[in-house]
This record gives C-alpha cells, sequence and structure tokens, in this order.
C-alpha cells in the first residue's frame, strides 16, 4: 500500500483473501476522506478463472471470484499487474504499511517483512497484525486490529484510512513485536490443530495456546533485544490473534487434518486452500534454524515439535509429551 502527495493516493499490492478484505474497506473509506484520492489500484498476479482473465473479472463484477467469493469490493478499486519490479517505481515520501504475517531468513537469522520491504524500497512501513479472518472482515462483523509503526504519525494516518465502526484499530510503536506476534501465532495454531486432530479437548488446546503465548514473549525479547513491550501482547495482534488462528485458521483446519489423513502438509495445502500457502510450518522452519544456531531448542519445546512433527516425521503424540515436559519459565 503506498501513499504520495495530497489528495493522497492509495494503492493495495496483493489481492488474495486478506487484501480483498482490506480492499473493500478502503475502497469505501476513501470514498468519505477528502484526504485520500477517491481511486484505489490494486495490483495483482494474474490467473486465468474459467477462461477469464481475474483482472477483468474484479474490474467488471467487482468482485474476487477465487481469493473473496460473494463480497463486492468497491466500483473505484481497480486492478494492475504485479510488477516484478515495484522498487523504483514508488516515490521515497510514501509509506507503506504490510499486512503479510510471515517472518524470512536472512544472512544474520530471522527476517522481518516490513524490513525487507523497507530496505528494498527505502520507505518507511509500518504493520498491521489482528484477529482478522477475511471473510469475516468482509462481512462487516466488528473487531479489533493493531498497527505497529516506527513513526507514531504515519501508524495514525493508516488508522485513518482504514478504521471503521467494525474495524477497530489501535496504534502502537512497538512495531517489530506486532509483527512477530502475526508470523509465531501461526506455529502455535499449528500445535493447536495437532491437537484437534488427536482429540485432546479443550482443556490441553488452552494450554498449547498459554504455552504458545509464553513462547512467543520469549522469543521477541530474543529476537528484539529484550526492547519488548509485555501490553503489545494484549492487543488484537497477540493474545486476540493467537486465539482466533488457533479455533478458526487455516493452519488449525490443516493440521488437524495432517493428523487425520495421514497426507503431507503440501498435499493438503493443494487440496484445501485453493491455492494459498501456509504459514505456520514455514514459519517454525525458520524459527527452528535461528533458535538451533542460538543453542536455545530446550528452552521452546513447542516451536520445536511443531517443526519436527512437519519435517522430521516425529510421531503427533510428542506434541503432548512436549507440554508435559515445558518448562515452567522461559
Amino acid at each position: 500500500m503506498a501513499l504520495s502527495a495530497a489528495p493522497l493516493k492509495v494503492c493495495i499490492v496483493g489481492s488474495g483473501n486478506w487484501g480483498s478484505a482490506v480492499a473493500k474497506i478502503i475502497g469505501n473509506n476513501v470514498k468519505k476522506l477528502q484526504k485520500f484520492a477517491s481511486t484505489v489500484k490494486m495490483w495483482v498476479f494474474e490467473e486465468n478463472i474459467n477462461g477469464r482473465k481475474l483482472t477483468d473479472i474484479i474490474n467488471n463484477e467487482h468482485e474476487n471470484v477465487k481469493y473473496l467469493p460473494g463480497y463486492k469490493l468497491p466500483d473505484n478499486v481497480f486492478i494492475h499487474k504485479v510488477c516484478d519490479e515495484i522498487t523504483g517505481r514508488v516515490p521515497k515520501k510514501a509509506l507503506g504499511i504490510t499486512l503479510i504475517k510471515g517472518i524470512d531468513e536472512g544472512p544474520e537469522g530471522l527476517k522481518l517483512i516490513s524490513d525487507i520491504i523497507r530496505e528494498k524500497m527505502g520507505i518507511d512501513i509500518s504493520v498491521l497484525m489482528g484477529a482478522n479472518i477475511a471473510n469475516e472482515v468482509a462481512a462487516e462483523k466488528f473487531c479489533e486490529t493493531t498497527i505497529g509503526s516506527k513513526i507514531l504519525e504515519n501508524g495514525l494516518l493508516f488508522k485513518e484510512l482504514l478504521q471503521t465502526p467494525n474495524f477497530r484499530i489501535t496504534v502502537v510503536d512497538d512495531a517489530d513485536t506486532v509483527e512477530l506476534c502475526g508470523a509465531l501465532k501461526n506455529i502455535v495454531a499449528v500445535g493447536a490443530g495437532f491437537c484437534d486432530g488427536l482429540c485432546c479437548g479443550d482443556n490441553t488446546k488452552a494450554a498449547v495456546i498459554r504455552l504458545g503465548l509464553m513462547e512467543m514473549i520469549a522469543f521477541a525479547r530474543i529476537f528484539c533485544k529484550g526492547q519488548v513491550s509485555t501490553a503489545t501482547f494484549l492487543e488484537s495482534c497477540g493474545v486476540a490473534d493467537l486465539i482466533t488462528t488457533c479455533y478458526g485458521g487455516r493452519n488449525r483446519r490443516v493440521a488437524e487434518a495432517f493428523v487425520k489423513t495421514g497426507k503431507s502438509i503440501e498435499e493438503l495445502e493443494q487440496e484445501m486452500l485453493n491455492g494459498q500457502k501456509l504459514q505456520g510450518p514455514q514459519t517454525s522452519a525458520e524459527v527452528y534454524r535461528i533458535l538451533k544456531q542460538k543453542g536455545m531448542l530446550e528452552k521452546f519445546p513447542l516451536f520445536t515439535a511443531v517443526y519436527q512433527i512437519c519435517y522430521e516425521g516425529k510421531p503427533v503424540r510428542e506434541m503432548i509429551s512436549c507440554l508435559q515436559s515445558h518448562p515452567e519459565h522461559i
């Protein structure tokens, strides 16, 4: 999403399930707010749907029939093909906000998506993370979310662009923690899905959520070198997103199917996710490599068990052993 001089132009890069839900909010908001240009551009990877280009369908019928079927996008949201190279085409005074819940592995370990965008494009990047299942947001059911911004006034501008009565936003300056929460909770959700597949019950799942939250906080303190506000974990990006993902998200659903069907994560992605990728297992692999490098695997038994079950053939029942032996304090 890029903003430039007044009236501020808005562009949405990416048009999956979540990108389309946010496009619906932004398209409606800019019609009411004079600060923003009234036309919103959306960039998308072109796909053919029953012989028609996805861009043509969205431009003409204002609906993303593949990733967010059943919800009309406002008629001021247009689509441009996603360029291979955005870098160099965006002015340096533009502002960005990332809605991507994931992390990458850099040469020195873990790399936040916002850092990658910031470095490549040379612009300030905020992050938005929260308990926001896309279809519920598109249906205008009430939810909260968190914007993390290192420059608070930029976060407040994005709040103005994105907030609605049913999409309530809190802005905090602990941006790295906000973003880490969005990535790490997907690992915990895979663990919750394993428990569902094993029919462990709600008490066990509550333990997974609590112990997972402890590991999220401990990992954030290592990664952010101690500069972490515990209060951030009480925002929507923290405990709320963790709960909703462990009960309703795709990571939980696929992990449960992994136990019940015996199929691989890759097979289940293709069968169940309509072309979307699963973030939890991939994030667990990146986190595992970092913890191993630091000799800290034993302090993160839940994160470690999720990785080993997904990638090393460890039996799913070992999930319960990791809970039984979990340290009381990390």
